[in-house]
C-alpha cells in the first residue's frame, strides 16, 4: 500500500495556509505546518492529530530555520510530495512615505515574502525531483495588477517571477508548477488593508484551489489561478 502524500506549508498558523492544511488532511494528506507562532501551530497540529500532522517553527527568512524544516519532515516522514510557500508579510506604507525608522520593516517584508520563498524552493525541490511533485506559491493579485502604491506589490511581482522561474527550471522533471494570486482575504494579513467595498474572499476559497491544482493527473499541470472576490475591480 502506497504510503499517504506528504504536504509541507509554510505561513501555516493562520488564513491561507491553515485553511489548506485542514482540507489536504481531509483530502488525506499528512502536512507539515510550518510558521513563526509555534503556539498556533501546536494548537493546529492537536486539532488535526498526530498521525496527520507535524508543527515546525520556522521563520522563512532565515536560511537555517528552513534546513531544519526540511529535515525534521524529513526524518518524520521520509519524503515530500507538494510544497505549498506561502508565508508572507505586508507592511502598509507607500514608498514615498516610508520614513527612515521604516527601512527595517521594508528589509524583513522583501526577506520572508521573496527571499523566504526562493529558499523554500530552493531546498525543497530537490526532494520534489524525487516524487514528481507540486510547488505551490502564494503570490496576489497585486502581482498581476498593481493597485496598491507599496513595496509588497514588487515583492509579489517578485513571487510571480520565482514561480515562472522554478516552472522554467523543473521543465522535464515531472514537477508541476502553480501560482496562486488571491485579492482581498478574510485573514489577519489584510487588516491594515483598505477594502475595496466589495465581499471578501475567505481562506477556505484559496485552500480549495491549491487543492483542486493538487488533485489533478499528472499530465495537468495548473499554472496559475487568479481569485478575486466577485466586485472587486483591482
Amino acid at each position: 500500500m502506497q504510503s499517504r502524500k506528504v504536504l509541507l506549508i509554510t505561513g501555516a498558523s493562520t488564513g491561507i495556509g491553515e485553511a489548506a492544511a485542514r482540507q489536504a488532511v481531509a483530502s488525506g494528506y499528512r502536512v507539515v505546518l510550518a510558521a513563526r507562532s509555534t503556539e498556533k501551530l501546536e494548537a493546529l497540529r492537536e486539532e488535526l492529530g498526530e498521525n496527520n500532522a507535524i508543527a515546525v517553527t520556522c521563520d522563512v527568512s532565515d536560511w537555517k530555520a528552513q534546513q531544519n524544516m526540511l529535515n525534521t519532515t524529513l526524518e518524520r516522514y521520509g519524503q515530500i510530495d507538494a510544497v505549498f510557500a506561502n508565508a508572507g508579510i505586508f507592511k502598509r506604507f507607500t514608498i514615498l512615505r516610508a520614513g527612515e525608522n521604516k527601512f527595517e520593516e521594508w528589509k524583513e517584508m522583501v526577506l520572508t515574502n521573496v527571499f523566504g520563498a526562493a529558499v523554500t524552493a530552493r531546498l525543497c525541490l530537490p526532494e520534489l525531483v524525487k516524487t514528481k511533485g507540486h510547488f505551490l506559491i502564494t503570490g496576489s493579485v497585486v502581482g498581476h495588477i498593481t493597485s496598491i502604491r507599496n513595496l509588497y506589490a514588487a515583492t509579489k511581482w517578485a513571487v510571480s517571477a520565482i514561480a515562472q522561474a522554478v516552472r522554467n527550471e523543473m521543465v522535464g522533471t515531472g514537477i508541476r508548477v502553480t501560482l496562486l494570486e488571491p485579492g482581498v482575504v478574510d485573514t489577519p494579513f489584510w487588516e491594515a488593508i483598505p477594502k475595496p467595498g466589495t465581499p471578501e474572499l475567505e481562506p477556505e476559497d484559496i485552500a480549495r484551489a491549491m487543492m483542486y491544482a493538487i488533485s489533478q493527473p499528472p499530465h495537468v499541470d495548473v499554472n496559475q489561478v487568479l481569485i478575486r472576490p466577485t466586485g472587486q475591480p483591482h
